[in-house]
């Protein structure tokens, strides 16, 4: 088997070190090289031509954003962020993840994580996963979109359902922010992140949408034309309480790894009584969402079930197995999901 090639950028000799030998842990990789800072690491880009590279947030000379920017724009590559758990480190992965990274790990104990070897199965597979990815997304031609025939729905009671992971923010950023601000129905998303990541993204989404967007918590009431992000590290649930939808967030027990889970969000609303889902499965490796999907169509006959294009993916996983359970309704490309949910949502009366 011809291994993966990895490139390791960090200003840390130390980290360079851990986080090569972890790498060469892993059957399917090999770290060709490290870089110290970005100048250095775009110089290794063109001689290596990694399949995949992890890359520090903060480092001198030139940072991870700089770097990533030149990344994308000289040899498109997948790039994983290691990132500390500071509100700078997490605002700046976010930005990391919108520009294009794939995924991130976050450093157990800041810059210099001297426990780095406790995470190193979730390095591995998160390089793995990101080694296949695709990330040329921009040299794809959009589509165009006919939304005449989608046709509201007949509830005055409508609630939306999305998950996603792997290349998640990016294509949250693609569907959340192009959502008009007298949109009406609430939305209600789990996308798979580190605990301390999830506020910089609803802060981010926050900023460049019409729609108000949060990160939600635990009794907080579930209100039309307002979006609520699951946090890092708990699951998310809705459920009733008289004649609100109210949140339900807790830490428990990872459901097939996952926590938020996906899943566990859509079981949830197939509890409900008296909503229309429609529930959107976004960008992502694994499973999580296809099950949900049954049980919302078991219980909920008429839920819209959407999947984002294997074109548009960067991982096709998630999308691609709620796909197998033949019970999606639209495959449609990043760009167009939210024409369908303007179009699918009932105008305020």
């Amino acid at each position: 088997m011809i291994k993966k090639r990895v490139l390791v950028v960090d200003d840390s000799a130390f980290m360079r070190k851990m986080i090569s030998d972890i790498i060469r842990l892993s059957d399917s990789l090999e770290c060709v090289d490290t870089a110290r800072n970005g100048e250095d690491a775009l110089k290794k880009l063109e001689k290596w031509k990694p399949d995949v590279i992890t890359l520090d947030v903060e480092m001198p000379i030139m940072d991870g954003i700089t770097t990533l920017s030149e990344i994308m724009r000289i040899k498109p590559t997948p790039v994983v962020m290691l990132s500390s758990l500071t509100k700078s480190g997490a605002d700046k992965t976010i930005e990391a993840l919108s520009l294009g990274a794939v995924d991130v790990i976050a450093k157990p104990s800041g810059s210099i994580s001297l426990d780095i070897k406790n995470i190193e199965t979730e390095i591995i597979q998160k390089v793995e996963n990101a080694a296949n990815a695709n990330v040329k997304l921009t040299n794809r031609r959009p589509s165009q979109l006919v939304t005449d025939h989608y046709k509201p729905i007949q509830s005055d009671k409508p609630i939306v359902a999305i998950g996603s992971s792997t290349g998640g923010p990016r294509a949250l950023q693609q569907v959340i922010t192009k959502l008009p601000a007298d949109f009406h129905a609430p939305v209600v998303i789990v996308q798979h992140m580190p605990k301390g990541f999830t506020k910089s993204l609803a802060e981010r989404l926050d900023k460049l949408s019409a729609l108000p967007v949060n990160e939600v918590e635990d009794q907080d009431v579930i209100k039309k034309g307002k979006v609520y992000l699951a946090p890092g590290g708990k699951h998310f649930r809705i459920i009733r309480k008289g004649q609100q939808m109210v949140a339900s967030v807790r830490q428990e027990e990872p459901v097939k790894g996952h926590q938020p889970s996906v899943d566990v969000l859509f079981d949830s609303i197939a509890n409900l009584k008296n909503c229309h889902p429609i529930a959107v499965v976004l960008t992502g490796m694994g499973s999580d969402g296809s099950k949900g999907i049954i049980q919302l169509k078991r219980h909920h006959p008429k839920t819209i079930a959407i999947s984002q294009s294997e074109a548009t993916c960067v991982v096709y996983g998630m999308p691609q197995a709620a796909e197998k359970t033949s019970l999606v309704d639209y495959v449609h490309n990043i760009e167009d999901i939210h024409k369908v949910l303007v179009q699918k949502i009932p105008k305020k009366r």
